[in-house]
């Protein structure tokens, strides 16, 4: 198979989150999907199946495991896509429900996509839930921004959203890996989406993710986009609205992903990246 490297969310490659990508998956079995993944290293590898009726089915495995739907790898797939194709619109089938992706290309030759995900929800986390999660995190309760509260947000995948009340906090990244990773297969999450608000439309992420066989993600579309939902559901942001999320600075993988979340609650969230190709 042809295997494409692309980083995500970044317009050059030491920036962003890097994907695999096989535009062609024809005739590949489970096994070798999961084995291509894990022997690539990155958090997230596409496979792309061709379907007769003009939609591409598409599979995403991290190292260690396949996941229903992933965004930086989407964003990936879409540009590595429009680099071989042209730029245009693609139907995509996911495990998690239908996902469309347009492409474009600007004066200075980038190419842009823009995802449209499975319309989301949120539901709550529990208490005992939450104090597990926090003791896998090393945080305690005061490190909470009380204005954007604990839940479990879902665009394609779930994602706990757990605020920081500072910077400083979201910065000291140094979790449990053993203990997050057993309560998050057992709660089938697939990242953790820890943000901080900076300002009204400006926020800044870090997406720890062990059950992938990852430390942390460089940059999430699926957890971007599901906590567009969650600020909508919630009514954290006036809508419609665009806002901007800021992650992978403390990995030294700078990314910034566009979340617009549109006014009707039955709509999908709409995330926006560059890619560029490894």
């Amino acid at each position: 198979m042809e295997i494409l490297r692309y980083a995500a969310f970044s317009p050059t490659p030491d920036g962003g989150n890097p994907a695999g990508v096989v535009l062609d998956a024809r005739g590949i079995d489970d096994a070798t999907m999961l084995a291509t993944a894990a022997a690539i290293g990155f958090s997230e590898t596409a496979f792309v199946t061709p379907a007769a009726d003009g939609h591409l089915d598409i599979r995403y495995f991290s190292p260690r495991d396949e996941v229903p739907f992933c965004g930086h790898a989407t964003i990936a797939t879409a540009v590595a896509y429009a680099d071989r194709h042209g730029a245009g619109e693609l139907r995509l089938r996911t495990k998690a429900g239908p996902v469309t992706v347009a492409t474009e290309v600007d004066s200075s030759g980038a190419t842009t996509a823009t995802l449209v995900a499975v319309p989301p929800r949120t539901v709550g986390l529990p208490e005992a839930d939450l104090t597990a999660l926090l003791a896998a995190l090393r945080w305690r309760a005061e490190d909470l921004d009380p204005a954007l509260p604990p839940r479990v947000a879902y665009a394609g995948a779930w994602h706990p959203i757990i605020a920081a009340s500072t910077r400083a906090r979201l910065a000291d990244l140094d979790y449990d890996m053993a203990a997050l990773g057993r309560l998050m297969r057992e709660k089938d999450w697939t990242t953790i989406d820890l943000v901080w608000r900076e300002d009204a439309m400006i926020f800044h992420a870090r997406n720890p993710f062990p059950p992938g066989g990852v430390v942390e993600d460089p940059a999430t579309g699926a957890a971007a986009a599901a906590f567009g939902g969650y600020l909508r559901e919630l009514d954290l942001v006036p809508t419609p609205a665009t806002i901007t999320v800021h992650q992978g600075r403390d990995m030294g993988r700078p990314g910034v992903i566009t979340v617009t979340i549109p006014a009707a609650a039955d709509s999908g969230i709409h995330v926006t990246g560059t890619a560029v190709q490894l």
